[in-house]
């Protein structure tokens, strides 16, 4: 499986300046300044308002032609695929779930189950509690869903990612197409979206609350479409009805923690509490698409930020007050001649160029060995290139870092290893430049830019970035005497960044409340990232021919 770069065939039409469509420029280069300083990891934005864009950012080394992964905005899209079948009389939000799988519930007695319909699936009301650490590599999808246990009867809010897993076997076996066959003729081409990759389960049918990879103007004109009641280039794409009805409430999610996550949810789209009367599509660390009905205005972010709702409240800093009245006398020039200019040159980061040592003669093309970590095999963690942000709910797991060599040249360092079957070599750039390649992990291509950099005599570190994806790997090699290697992994988003996430949604994970929930967070808070990012031991092996 392959994420390639696409270009896309009905664009987004462009206004020459943010002020043309009622804009502020300078908000919007207040907002990317806070960005920048703020340390929040944002990867593009797309502002559009009245149908146009007003203004648009990619921060190298991402870019508008490169698909970036959408964690849960992938279940704003299942949903639609929903709303299509509805429309065409294939289901009904009263649906009951068990008849639509004979071969999984004859004979099971639940009362529970009795009562689940399509509009609890939809609406995170199923009252079902899959563990968030089921091992996806493993099993069937659907029968681990009708096994695991029930929090409560359906009917009550909780965030359960395999509900609208469920829902993507449900358009399939109503439909006989996938999801994302189903959504070609309906959404994908009337959109001018190209045939998206999405990660899938055993059987190839898309995991639904996951896994889909859009570029930002794909997803701008997903909510475009949305904003304008389901039309996009004159033309009625989503049915209208299906439209008011997802982005309304459905769920009460007001026991959640979170400004922005207890304001109600509709099917699959969160209000937002931070500004009432807006709702989005949201996916882990920071995928946005976000309406403004009031000001006819979208908003659209990607972004590697662990803690949605710092970089919400980022965003309601500057939105909807960059959005100017045109109803009202303008008394300032709120232009920003360059903003182009500004836009286009705010990297995420840039390498450093990395002088030579002589450490590299005792290593160059000889085979680093590094010894497993059984616990986290056993977990079916493994340590892998890809970071954990990337991994953890992948169908397919890639891990176990081994056979490394390390080749240097006058500018760069090839950097060769395998994991299980899968053998990759990625060349990374020693003289402030990254180089591009590509790598396949976990069965997936991904296009990769990677730089490499001495910290002193013994310490290599070197930073590999798949680019459709949110996070970083940056890998430490420690050159220490007879032979012997350390290598000390970390990731962007941060792990203990992540760990806090996770400590927030804890007694979604387990059942603990008061006292007890906050022991566990910092348990968990304490232990996490160091059993998910061990420091890995080996030796140099033999001499690489």
């Amino acid at each position: 499986m392959t994420l390639a770069e696409t270009t896309a065939t009905l664009g987004i039409p462009r206004a020459d300046r943010p002020e043309d469509v009622g804009v502020s420029g300078k908000a919007i280069v207040n907002f990317l300044r806070d960005i920048e300083q703020s340390g929040n990891e944002f990867h593009s934005f797309m502002v559009i308002r009245h149908g146009k864009v007003a203004a648009e950012c990619f921060r190298a080394p991402f870019g508008p032609q490169r698909p970036h992964q959408m964690y849960s905005v992938s279940k704003s899209v299942t949903s639609a695929a929903v709303g299509f079948a509805l429309s065409e009389g294939l289901l009904s939000l009263e649906t009951k779930v068990r008849d639509l799988f004979p071969d999984y519930t004859e004979g099971l007695v639940d009362e529970n189950l009795d009562q689940l319909t399509v509009h609890h699936l939809l609406s995170m009301s199923s009252g079902k509690n899959p563990s968030p650490l089921y091992n996806k590599s493993n099993g069937d999808w659907i029968e681990y869903y009708f096994r695991c246990p029930w929090y409560a009867k359906p009917g009550g809010f909780k965030y359960i990612n395999e509900n609208i897993y469920m829902l993507s076997v449900i358009v399939k076996r109503v439909t006989g197409h996938s999801v994302r066959d189903y959504l070609q003729p309906r959404l994908f081409e009337p959109l001018g979206i190209d045939y998206p990759f999405w990660e899938t389960d055993g059987n190839g049918i898309e995991s639904g609350g996951w896994g889909l990879y859009l570029k930002t103007e794909d997803l701008a004109k997903f909510m475009l479409c949305y904003a304008n009641n389901g039309v996009f280039n004159g033309k009625q794409v989503i049915p209208e009805e299906w439209v008011k009805l997802a982005t309304g409430y459905h769920a009460d999610n007001s026991a959640g923690v979170e400004l922005d996550t207890s304001a109600g949810y509709g099917y699959c789209f969160w209000h937002n509490g931070g500004c009432p009367g807006s709702y989005r599509a949201d996916g882990m660390f920071s995928q946005f698409g976000i309406v403004f009905p009031e000001q006819d205005a979208v908003f659209i972010s990607t972004g590697a930020v662990a803690v949605e709702q710092v970089a919400r409240d980022l965003i309601w800093r500057h939105f909807p007050a960059a959005f100017l009245d045109e109803n009202a006398e303008q008394t300032e020039d709120t232009s920003v001649p360059n903003l182009k200019e500004i836009l286009a040159s705010s990297p995420v980061e840039m390498p450093e160029p990395s002088a030579h040592c002589q450490t590299e003669q005792l290593v160059d093309g000889k085979t680093i060995k590094l010894r497993k970590t059984i616990f986290l095999n056993l977990i079916g963690m493994p340590v892998s290139v890809l970071p954990l942000a990337v991994t953890y709910m992948a169908t397919e797991k890639a891990g176990n870092i081994d056979d490394i060599t390390l080749k240097f040249g006058e500018h760069e360092c090839a950097f060769s290893w395998c994991e299980g079957a899968e053998k990759n070599t990625v060349v990374c750039g020693m003289d402030g430049h990254y180089r591009y390649g590509t790598m396949r992990l976990g069965s997936i291509d991904y296009t990769v830019c990677c730089n490499a950099e001495w910290q002193n005599n013994n310490e290599l570190m070197v930073y590999i970035r798949p680019i459709q994806a949110v996070a970083k790997r940056m890998l430490r090699f420690q050159f220490n005497a007879n032979g012997r290697v350390t290598v000390v992994p970390r990731s962007t988003p941060k792990t203990l960044e992540i760990t806090k996430f996770l400590v927030i949604n804890i007694s979604d994970i387990v059942n603990a409340k008061g006292a007890m929930k906050d022991i566990l967070g910092k348990i968990v808070l304490k232990t996490l990232p160091k059993i998910v990012e061990p420091t890995l031991h080996g030796k140099i092996a033999q001499q690489h021919h």
